[in-house]
């Protein structure tokens, strides 16, 4: 199932009310299948939030086409199926984490006061905040703050997951923590999609990429078609006794020539890796400073 498609989003804004508009989104496409994590990367001011806002009806596009779940639009029922965390939290701060997720979780009308209640407790114990459970969100940190949002968006157990920086504020602990959750999501069957700025973290859990220049889709498709796309040959490594070699391999064919050569002299093989670039590496290149911008891994 398709659980979300935009196509040709457009989004243009006036500095002030003289100024001329300027084209902020100028024609975004990409799809969200179920079952799957996507990374949404781009530079600063790229278009990632306008394109998330614009999605979920914060902000009404000049133009295109934003569907749901096969093609529905964004109805009150769509609405209850998904699961959002915006960059910046705004929280009623009176609440507890517990009083907050009980609140979101009876508004969302879809389990009783007695599982939303089930639901809450388990949520917060997830994401490490238990000892906080009664603690006025007031006082709680930043990364506290971004751990309760993220549980906040899954009380309902939506369908589709948006969550635009998901892993600002929070240490290593907790990114940890929080891909673990973005992962049983999707192993749930909900689509996760979420922007970040942590790209080797995204490298790690995402299965596909959305990649904006400029207010464009630079790229879209699967991480590792990617990844492969940038490989430059291979590294061996082997051992003999107690020395250590490494050595690479440009090609297939001359990957197996190296592995027959270190078998005839003895040595073990400790690891055949490819050598290709990060996705951090790549996103720099490509997006930030628009190298290789006709490579075959392009799709937009």
């Amino acid at each position: 199932m398709k659980c979300l498609q935009i196509h040709n989003l457009r989004k243009s804004f006036r500095r002030d009310v003289f100024a001329r508009k300027v084209e902020i989104l100028k024609g975004v496409e990409f799809s969200l299948d179920a079952g799957s994590i996507t990374a949404f990367l781009g530079g600063n001011g790229a278009g990632k939030t306008t394109t998330i806002k614009c999605a979920l009806s914060l902000l009404f596009p000049d133009s295109g086409e934003i569907l749901f779940f096969d093609n529905q639009p964004f109805t009150q029922e769509v609405k209850a199926r998904i699961g959002f965390l915006p960059e910046r939290t705004y929280f009623y701060e009176y609440l507890t984490g517990l009083e907050f997720l009980r609140f979101y979780g009876e508004l969302s009308q879809k389990f009783t006061a007695r599982d939303v209640k089930s639901r809450a407790e388990a949520l917060i114990k997830r994401v490490g905040l238990e000892s906080a459970a009664d603690r006025r969100l007031r006082f709680y940190s930043k990364g506290m703050l971004q751990k309760i949002g993220i549980a906040q968006a899954l009380i309902h157990e939506p369908e589709l997951l948006i969550l635009d920086e998901p892993m600002s504020g929070l240490d290593p602990d907790g990114r940890v923590a929080v891909s673990e959750i973005i992962t049983d999501a999707a192993k749930a069957g909900a689509a996760v999609f979420f922007s970040s700025h942590l790209i080797n973290d995204a490298e790690k859990i995402c299965d596909r990429v959305v990649m904006l220049r400029d207010g464009r889709t630079l790229f879209e498709g699967e991480i590792e078609k990617l990844l492969a796309e940038s490989q430059r040959g291979f590294q061996l490594r082997t051992v003999k006794g107690t020395q250590h070699f490494a050595k690479q391999s440009g090609n297939e064919v001359d990957l197996q020539l190296q592995l027959q050569k270190a078998m005839s002299a003895g040595e073990h093989v400790v690891e055949v890796a490819p050598i290709r670039l990060t996705l951090e590496e790549i996103f720099v290149s490509k997006v930030l400073r628009g190298e290789n911008e006709n490579t075959p891994g392009d799709q937009r």
